[in-house]
């Protein structure tokens, strides 16, 4: 995927979740801002596909786990949103497993359980 397409979803993005968040604050549901999240990206004129499956690939056979990705952009830029006290490693760890599993270079972690966004954003390239 060019990386050109992938920062301007990346930048798309943070400026929709910051959108979301400043209206709503935090102390939702992940499913609300992941919905509300989609909806600014589609008004931007981005393409979203929520909880997209991502198989495993073992010895060769392509294995349905049962992950999912929160949202996909244009399809290139992985996002996964939160809304939890503080990010763990288990967070980051999914993260990155979505970016090896299904083959893509850069992911958002959008945590909006957080006074600010701004705090709450973390991007991982692979």
């Amino acid at each position: 995927m060019n990386p050109a397409t992938e920062e301007s979803a990346a930048r798309s993005v943070v400026d929709a979740a910051l959108k979301v968040h400043t209206q709503l604050g935090p102390g939702l549901l992940e499913s609300v801002y992941t919905a509300c999240l989609a909806q600014q990206m589609a008004l931007r004129g981005h393409s979203v596909r929520l909880e997209v499956p991502v198989p495993v690939v073992y010895e060769g056979l392509k294995l349905e786990a049962g992950f999912r990705m929160d949202m996909l952009v244009d399809e290139c830029l992985v996002v996964e949103v939160k809304a939890v006290e503080a990010i763990h490693p288990i967070h980051e760890a999914q993260v990155l497993s979505y970016l090896k599993l299904s083959n893509r270079r850069l992911a958002l972690l959008l945590n909006c359980n957080v006074v600010r966004m701004k705090d709450g954003i973390r991007r991982f390239i692979r």
